[in-house]
Formats: C-alpha cells, sequence, structure tokens
C-alpha cells in the first residue's frame, strides 16, 4: 500500500490533468486535423474521405466571388476593429490611471460590455441603428426629422456598424489590460525620469509606453482572434447583409459547410483561418518564447 499510496502522490496532478487533456486533444486539434483532411477532398452534405481531389477546394475558394468579398470585408473590419480598439482601449486606460473621481464606477461601466455575448451585442446594436426603431426614430420623434442613419442598410456603411458594435464591447478589455500594465509601472522610474527633466509627454513616450509592450502584444492577439472568429456578431446585427457586404470568412465559412452542402469547401475556408491566426499567435509565442530565456 505504501507503494501504491507513493506513486498515487507522485503522478496525481497528471491523473487530474489526463481527462482535460484527452478531451482538448480530440475535440480541438483531432477536430482541426479532420476538418483539415475534408479540405482536400470532395465532401458535399457529408464527409467523403475517399473523394480526394487535392487543391481544388482551394482554387474553388479563392475563385468565389464571394469569398474575395468576405476577405476584402474581413481587411476592412479587423484593421479598424484592432487599432480603435487598442488606440481607445489605451486613452481610457492613461484617463482612469490619472486618479478620476468615480474611478471604480467607470471602469465597471468600460468593462460591463465584455460581460454579455456578441450575440446579445449584435441585437441590441440592430435595435439602435435600425430606422424604424432605433436613434433615427427616436430623433424623429424628437422634432429633428431631417437626421438620417440608416448605415446598417446601405451597403457602402454597414461593414463599419459591425466595427461600431466590436468596439464597444472590446474597448473596455483592452482598457482593463493597459491600466493594469499602468499599475504595473515602478514609479520610481517615473519619479527619476522627471527629476531628469522630462515632461509629461516625454515620459510616456519613453518610459510608460515601452513598458506596456506586454499588455500590448496580448491584447493585439486576442482582438486578432475576435476579429477572425466574429460570426456571432455579424450574423446578429447584420446576418452578412446587406446583400453579401457584410461578409466575413466565419460567414462564408458558415453558410457554404450547412446550407450550401459544401463541406469540402466550407473547411478549406476554415483552414484558411487558422492559418490566419496563425500567422498571428506564433510569431507572439516564439516572441514571449526568445524574451523567457532572455531572461
Amino acid at each position: 500500500m505504501n507503494a501504491v499510496s507513493r506513486w498515487f502522490d507522485h503522478h496525481m496532478s497528471k491523473l487530474a490533468l489526463a481527462p482535460s487533456l484527452v478531451l482538448v486533444t480530440v475535440g480541438v486539434y483531432g477536430f482541426i486535423a479532420f476538418t483539415t483532411v475534408l479540405s482536400f477532398t470532395g465532401s458535399k452534405m457529408l464527409p467523403n474521405l475517399q473523394n480526394w481531389v487535392g487543391l481544388l477546394q482551394y482554387q474553388r475558394l479563392w475563385a468565389n466571388p464571394r469569398w474575395q468579398v468576405a476577405v476584402e470585408n474581413f481587411a476592412v473590419f479587423s484593421a479598424l476593429y484592432i487599432g480603435l480598439t487598442l488606440v481607445a482601449g489605451l486613452l481610457l486606460a492613461i484617463l482612469l490611471d490619472q486618479k478620476v473621481r468615480a474611478e471604480g464606477a467607470l471602469r465597471a461601466i468600460y468593462l460591463y460590455p465584455m460581460s454579455i455575448s456578441f450575440i446579445v451585442t449584435g441585437v441590441a446594436w440592430q435595435w439602435l441603428m435600425s430606422p424604424d426603431l432605433g436613434l433615427e426614430k427616436a430623433f424623429h420623434t424628437w422634432g429633428y426629422t431631417s437626421l438620417r442613419f440608416d448605415w446598417i442598410k446601405d451597403e457602402r456603411m454597414a461593414l463599419y456598424c459591425v466595427v461600431i458594435a466590436g468596439l464597444w464591447q472590446a474597448t473596455g478589455f483592452v482598457m482593463a489590460l493597459f491600466l493594469s500594465a499602468l499599475r504595473g509601472i515602478n514609479p520610481e522610474i517615473i519619479s527619476a525620469a522627471r527629476i531628469d527633466g522630462a515632461g509629461g509627454v516625454q515620459i510616456y513616450r519613453h518610459v510608460v509606453v515601452p513598458a506596456l509592450r506586454p499588455a500590448l502584444l496580448t491584447a493585439l492577439v486576442v482582438q486578432a482572434h475576435l476579429s477572425i472568429k466574429s460570426y456571432d456578431l455579424v450574423i446578429a446585427l447584420t446576418r452578412g447583409g446587406p446583400g453579401y457586404a457584410t461578409e466575413l470568412p466565419s460567414t462564408f465559412m458558415y453558410g457554404f459547410t450547412f446550407s450550401r452542402n459544401e463541406m469540402a469547401l466550407g473547411s478549406a475556408s476554415a483552414v484558411v483561418m487558422l492559418c490566419t491566426l496563425a500567422a498571428v499567435i506564433v510569431p507572439y509565442l516564439a516572441t514571449e518564447l526568445k524574451h523567457d530565456r532572455a531572461r
């Protein structure tokens, strides 16, 4: 019994982690591998692993006009969504770091949107932006009948509605990351910079901003990940419309896999999305490992 007890004591942590490790291996990496294999087949409604077609699905994917629109929309959406959330989050963090009154209440208000799902955000902003129900209707009721806010029905402006909704939800999270990093800066370093004659702008430029690098990288990776998998926000807000004006790779993948019975083509688009995400995460992980080794 002593030997058995010692064995259990030595391996208890591994045994506790084993079920989670198996579930992650099968449920995540196993299905990633399965999706990748499907992308090289001619599968339609059901998987058909014997119908091997090589890179045909990827050729069809990049020749599809709807996919090209989705990629263009994604480039615009991700650039605005990631850039604006980083800038707005940093500005809010700097504001709250000035020991303003009611900081706790403001922090809770900014963080609240992140506690709700993208589905709820999409539905709420759909109501706000609807000309029949939202802001335009309210202003017309108040007498401002010349005001027009019908972006959600305009093919040229609908994508910016998605950006606004995403910005509203994610900015508080980025603010929390930057605020935590700001509060972690050694105040003696800032005091030394002031003694050396550095002004407020110089302190932020040469001391504070470089110290925010880990938080910046983390926020960048998280926001890039959310922009790639923003299916629920788009579906709840615009359903990909009007037309294909707000079509993104995530909505394209779902539509062709489950609505058009193009499982292999949808799998190919999912693999492209995975590679895009890996292009963001892998350099980040490599950079972090390099810094860990340097320490």
